[in-house]
């Protein structure tokens, strides 16, 4: 019987599957090993007669050459770090010139029971005795040093690998010591064609695998211009992080042999994200109580939160979608995998696989929150990696959704994907993973009943154009978004679109419901951009398509909710009204909601939801309007010479346009390569009031750096600003 971390494992294997790269390394391959039958005793070094026994005098990793080839150059590590796929080379000097009849070999080990057979310990061989899936080569013989081409299988495992040189002696073989400055790192390589994640085009390559800054897109799209951004420091190439990605694995024990695939290992990464079910990484928090932890809007980077986890062990508080989103995308790049944080405005959160979204409104036309089991999000993100699906037929792969947010479990973790983007937009819902859930949050049907007071729902409306109205992601090269709605669903309405529906339809359980009878009376509700603080302006239009005027007893309902849809108080405005429509004519009526009104219920990334229904006869309506009020940015500026090991000065400011206080107020700044993350604490902002926080930096690396900074307490979330500097030698 074995045990492996308190798993009892016997009659299923013979002994545990290795688990662990970092978490400990017990096992060291033995400086002789003899050969089958020989004594340790008997071991002498073989050489020719007259001639000096072979020993390695040293081992030169190639830092720099390998580094700049393999697009590691930075990674902040001493060690090497290289893409698997592609060849690297080391040098390695012995005690004397090699003869013909020396024979040696450079062996690679990962985890703690190194197997030939499982690929975890892997011998480079070279010259006539060629073999193993890592193939050798001298690329240049100098005197007593030998330049090594060594390269890694297109499939090999991903992690961290000890090296040792070996000497093959009389009787058996003979070892360099264990040396912590010839390990190396190995990564999927986007740059190697026979790589799972290949991605073909390099300007893709530099933001999706090598950019260290990205922008999150945020906000309603039902409001003209009031989609935001929020810059997010990925930090993938800062000291620790690396490590910190591999103790996610660790921890989450998957078998290192599992760790070539690129499907198990974003499955477990999305898994290993968020804390349910496995003790990941962050732990969620839509409530709007942070004072245990850090607020979601407040973070605004990766960097802290993956290497609070890793040397402390506990699960980070706190996270929402985008900091889930931005966390897993240092994850997926850090390790090699092209990858980007996508947003899907009015997104679906379908709890029963159905593809409808079911709202239930009340006789007095309120929402039934008891009844109403599904959400719409104002927002949502999650990530898309690139990679070939060799489980699925060769056109879906490409881009695959990657979602660490728990929503939903799927195979009994809270994980989501890889779902192929093709296969969503074609409505191939067969496939794995999750393909049901992603294309609801893009496609879902929201369907309105009224409930009477028996409990019977009456179904009055079905809007098929409402969720997943624009899917954006930081265009490369761009602070910009880039639309990518098309990549997902064809145009509403389109021959393609219908049959993609109908396709859809085919793999879930849900029967097809009869149609409803054409409406002749609608209703659609407007608002323009506000900022918050300021009072809202709503234009409620009633059209009737009778040819007899038509009296509609209406009711507005205004409540202060997250962006996930829920309601974060009780209504703060209840409104009934009477609107007179002539036969064939529209009429509008204004509405004004002041500030006052929602000020004192405001909640994280403040957000009004108004929900206008109305009846005439038997005939029933109602319209949704999400107003997200923006907030303030953040004013950051650079000064000084923008050069390597120069001093330079961050300065932050902000100038309250409010009339109410702040109180514990946090400001955050980082900015990968230029300065680490770092915070200050303000105990109350006044109105009108100004504040300015300078910091100092000294840059380390060059090119174009980026400067992200938050401002965070209860009376206000989600303010953030940034700033570009590009720095030279």
């Amino acid at each position: 019987m074995s045990n492996n971390g308190g798993i009892r494992i016997t009659g299923r294997y013979n002994s545990a599957p290795p688990t662990t790269n970092l978490l400990m390394q017990p096992f060291e391959l033995p400086e002789f090993e003899a050969f089958p039958s020989e004594p340790e005793s008997d071991a002498a070094p073989r050489a020719a007669p007259g001639q000096l026994p072979l020993s390695v005098q040293r081992v030169d990793m190639c830092l720099l050459t390998n580094k700049k080839n393999h697009n590691t150059s930075a990674y902040n590590i001493q060690n090497l770090v290289v893409r698997r796929g592609q060849e690297f080379i080391m040098k390695v000097t012995f005690s004397r010139p090699l003869t013909q009849t020396d024979d040696f070999q450079v062996e690679f080990m990962i985890g703690s029971k190194p197997l030939a057979s499982e690929n975890t310990l892997v011998v480079v061989t070279f010259g006539s005795r060629q073999g193993g899936p890592w193939s050798g080569r001298v690329v240049e013989a100098q005197g007593q040093m030998l330049t090594l081409g060594i390269t890694p299988a297109a499939r090999a495992i991903v992690g961290k690998f000890s090296s040792y040189v070996a000497i093959a002696t009389a009787n058996g073989i003979q070892r360099t010591r264990s040396d912590a400055t010839t390990d190396l790192y190995l990564l999927f390589n986007a740059w190697a064609k026979d790589d799972a994640v290949f991605y073909p085009d390099e300007a893709g390559r530099k933001e999706y695998v090598l950019n260290d800054h990205g922008m999150i897109y945020q906000g309603s799209i039902e409001t003209a211009d009031s989609v935001t951004h929020r810059s997010w420091d990925y930090g993938q190439f800062e000291r620790g992080v690396l490590d910190a990605c591999i103790y996610i694995l660790d921890v989450s024990k998957m078998p290192i042999t599992d760790r070539s695939d690129i499907i198990k290992v974003v499955r477990k990464g999305s898994a290993m994200i968020n804390v349910q079910d496995d003790n990941g990484m962050l732990v969620g928090n839509w409530s709007n109580d942070y004072s245990m932890g850090t607020p979601p809007t407040a973070w605004t980077g990766s960097v802290s939160i993956l290497l609070q986890y890793a040397s402390t062990g506990v699960p980070v508080c706190y996270a929402q979608c985008w900091v889930y989103a931005g966390v897993f995308n240092t994850f997926l790049r850090c390790l090699g995998i092209p990858a980007r944080v996508v947003t899907n405005f009015i997104s679906a959160h379908d709890n029963n696989g159905s593809l409808t979204t079911n709202l239930v409104f009340n006789s007095d036309g309120s929402l039934d929150t008891e009844d109403t089991k599904d959400s719409i999000w104002n927002f949502h993100c999650w990530n898309e990696a690139y990679m070939v699906r060799v489980d699925l037929p060769p056109d879906l792969g490409g881009w695959q959704v990657v979602d660490a947010t728990p929503q939903e479990t799927s195979d009994g973790y809270f994980r989501c994907g890889p779902a192929s983007v093709v296969a969503i937009k074609e409505g191939l819902l067969c496939h794995p993973f999750d393909l049901n859930f992603v294309f609801a949050e893009v496609n879902s049907v929201v369907v309105s009943s009224i409930k009477d007071r028996y409990g019977t729902l009456t179904k009055f409306k079905e809007d098929k154009n409402y969720v997943g109205k624009a899917i954006y992601t930081k265009a490369i090269n761009s602070t910009a978004y880039e639309d990518i709605t098309i990549t997902y669903k064809y145009p509403e309405g389109s021959a393609e679109d219908s049959m993609t529906m109908a396709r859809a339809q085919e793999y879930t359980s849900e029967s097809i419901q009869p149609k409803l009878p054409k409406a002749w009376l609608l209703v659609k509700m407007s608002a323009a951009q506000v900022q918050l603080g300021q009072d809202v302006n709503l234009a409620v239009v009633f059209t009737n398509q009778s040819d007899v005027s038509q009296t509609v007893r209406a009711h507005l309902t205004g409540s202060v909710i997250y962006y996930t849809g829920v309601r974060a108080s009780n209504p703060f405005k209840n409104l009934d009204f009477s609107v007179t429509v002539g036969g064939l004519q529209e009429k509008s009526t204004a509405l004004r909601i002041t500030a006052q009104e929602y000020l004192a219920n405001r909640g994280s990334l403040v957000s009004l939801s108004f929900v206008v229904s109305g009846r005439s006869g038997d005939q029933s309506v109602s319209a949704r309007q999400v107003v997200s009020l923006q907030t303030p940015e953040l004013t950051v500026t650079v000064s000084g010479t923008p050069r390597v090991a120069q001093q330079m000065f961050v300065t932050v400011s902000f100038t309250s346009p409010f009339s109410f206080a702040l109180r514990d107020v946090i400001v955050s700044m980082e900015g990968s390569g230029l300065i680490s993350p770092k915070q200050r604490s303000y105990s109350t902002i006044a109105p009108g009031s100004k504040i300015t926080w300078k910091e100092s930096c000294i840059p380390q690396v060059t090119g174009l750096r980026h400067i992200t900074a938050s401002l965070d307490c209860s009376d206000l979330r989600g303010v953030t600003g940034f700033a570009d500097i590009n720095i030279t030698k």
